[in-house]
């Protein structure tokens, strides 16, 4: 892109001098990062209980998955748009690095496909509300859409290896 920070700009001028909406796009990225890591040791207990034999790859698969997103991100160490282009983020962050792929969309997309192997209804709302999680982490100025678009799509590659058990 060859301006970003024209594009960035564009994005959040209707958050610009509006510390209310500000604050709600900060408490909704807050909130469902919450809940999605809440839901996951739901399923867990979920899956002990009624699938036990299932629960071994379902922490396996995201584990190793985590780990490796993790590594790639560690070993790719690509800047976050607030250290690239002159912006303000509308959430607070002080990383540097680290952010391709988004590790926070990938986590939620991984988790949401764990569920949709239990709930359709529920894993489709997971995967809706990972979304807006991506739109929440490009709109708060920490990621580009390609860190959230990539973490989105490499949960979804991941989690459909939990259709296969």
């Amino acid at each position: 892109m060859k301006n970003y920070a024209e594009f960035y700009n564009k994005l959040t001028k209707t958050f610009q001098d509006k510390p209310a909406a500000i604050r709600s796009l900060q408490v909704i990225n807050s909130l469902l990062t919450k809940v999605m890591y809440l839901v996951y040791p739901l399923l867990l207990i979920h899956l002990f209980i009624y699938t036990p034999d299932k629960l071994p790859i379902f922490i396996l698969i995201p584990g190793l998955s985590f780990i490796l997103v993790s590594l790639g991100r560690h070993l790719l160490n690509t800047p976050r748009p607030y250290e690239t282009w002159n912006i303000t983020p509308l959430i607070s962050k002080d990383t540097k690095g680290h952010s391709f792929p988004s590790r926070h969309v990938f986590s939620a997309s991984i988790i949401s496909m764990a569920v949709l192997t239990q709930s359709s209804f529920l894993g489709v709302i997971l995967l809706i509300l990972s979304l807006v999680i991506a739109f929440c982490r490009v709109l708060g100025g920490v990621h580009y859409p390609h860190d959230v678009a990539a973490g989105y799509l490499i949960g979804l590659i991941c989690g459909f290896l939990l259709f296969l058990f």
